[in-house]
């Protein structure tokens, strides 16, 4: 088959499983009645926007914006062309003041200047049909002053372990300023024209830092206790809350794991998600703490699902998975089983933009053989 019938082939299958029913899968309750199970193609409501499919693009970082963290048209070009088949796109990670910038050519959101070109960004994917979203973050200790041009900023005098510049531990009125920040790119998020907003706590960034207990050692209402240790990441979440209003969902990304056995705990994880939820978090996606986003040693697919799973049992919001996923079947099944409400698909769509229409094409396939799928 030539390249042209096989897309066009796979974009028909795509179409139909979205604009079909893809609910064959049933469930059995407690009390015997019956409830349909929703799949990797069927669409989800998160307050007033509706996601076509539960296939989100994930943030990854490319490095493609200009040096004072502006939109080019590469990264525009980059989005845009993997936008079409997913439900979400969450945009790369968008440092909310210059302390916090963690790479050359990272994508900015600390100054209203670059709103203009944040919404053209948003646009083109709009204009594929698909929702999107841009997470805004602060490196804190894994910023350098060779990028950021001053001394790096945390919860504690510890480096990060990839660092060997020790950073500047944070004062109160400083952790209320970050605060602000936070509510600031949220506020240029919605100016821009996107349909969300995600917080960054996870990956080792700064509101991870103050979440763990191996990166942050303060004494005062800061640090310590889990209460403490949680309590400037709310306080970030109801400032974001604040400037966008209950009507502009918010997504946090929870990191829920950070390694060693002394770091959080998953029951800390599920107790801080229902924080975030009663806070007026929308959406947790759940990835890997001070560990980062792709552990060593840990290569089976969906290797974060175990901790969604568990995120999941404790809170009333849809649950994100990751974690190395690139097979359909795999993808599907995940939500078919209940295990999470979406999933992240990252490195496969990065390196094939038409994964979700082969997905889709290659689920089709299998259920037509097995006479299971029901459409329209």
């Amino acid at each position: 088959m030539d390249a042209s019938r096989q897309w066009h082939q796979c974009l028909r299958a795509f179409n139909e499983l979205s604009d079909g029913n893809f609910l064959d899968a049933t469930l059995t309750e407690a009390n015997g009645d019956e409830r349909l199970l929703p799949s990797l193609f069927d669409p989800l409501s998160v307050g007033r926007l509706r996601f076509k499919n539960r296939i989100v693009m994930p943030p990854m970082a490319i490095d493609l914006a200009t040096e004072r963290g502006g939109v080019t048209e590469a990264l525009i070009a980059h989005y845009t062309r993997r936008a079409s088949g997913v439900g979400l796109v969450i945009v790369e990670h968008s440092y909310v003041a210059q302390d916090g910038k963690l790479t050359p050519r990272q994508l900015g959101i600390y100054d209203d200047a670059l709103i203009d070109r944040l919404s053209h960004l948003a646009k083109s994917v709009q204009a594929k049909g698909t929702h999107v979203c841009i997470q805004i973050n602060h490196a804190g200790r894994r910023a350098s002053s060779s990028i950021c041009g001053t001394q790096p900023v945390a919860p504690s005098l510890i480096a990060a372990s990839d660092s060997n510049e020790l950073p500047r531990e944070l004062g109160r009125n400083e952790i209320r300023r970050l605060a602000i920040m936070f509510a600031e790119a949220a506020r240029r998020a919605s100016q821009s024209g996107f349909d969300s907003v995600e917080v960054h706590g996870a990956h080792g960034f700064l509101l991870n830092q103050f979440t763990s207990p191996l990166s942050n050692r303060r004494t005062d209402e800061y640090g310590g206790s889990f209460e403490n240790r949680i309590r400037f990441t709310l306080e970030v979440v109801k400032e974001v809350t604040g400037a966008v209003g209950s009507e502009f969902p918010v997504l946090y990304r929870l990191g829920a794991y950070d390694g060693p056995e002394d770091g959080i705990t998953i029951d800390e994880c599920q107790a801080f998600a229902r924080k975030l939820v009663e806070a007026g978090v929308a959406v947790i996606d759940v990835s890997g703490g001070l560990i980062g986003s792709r552990p060593e040693g840990m290569q089976s697919q969906g290797y974060f699902l175990p901790l969604a799973e568990r995120i999941k049992q404790a809170v009333q919001v849809p649950v994100i998975g990751v974690g190395g996923i690139k097979d359909p079947k795999f993808a599907d099944e995940a939500i078919r089983q209940g295990r999470v409400d979406l999933v992240a698909v990252g490195r496969a769509i990065l390196a094939d933009p038409d994964w979700p229409l082969k997905a889709a094409e290659r689920l089709k396939r299998g259920r037509d053989l097995q006479g299971g799928l029901t459409l329209g």
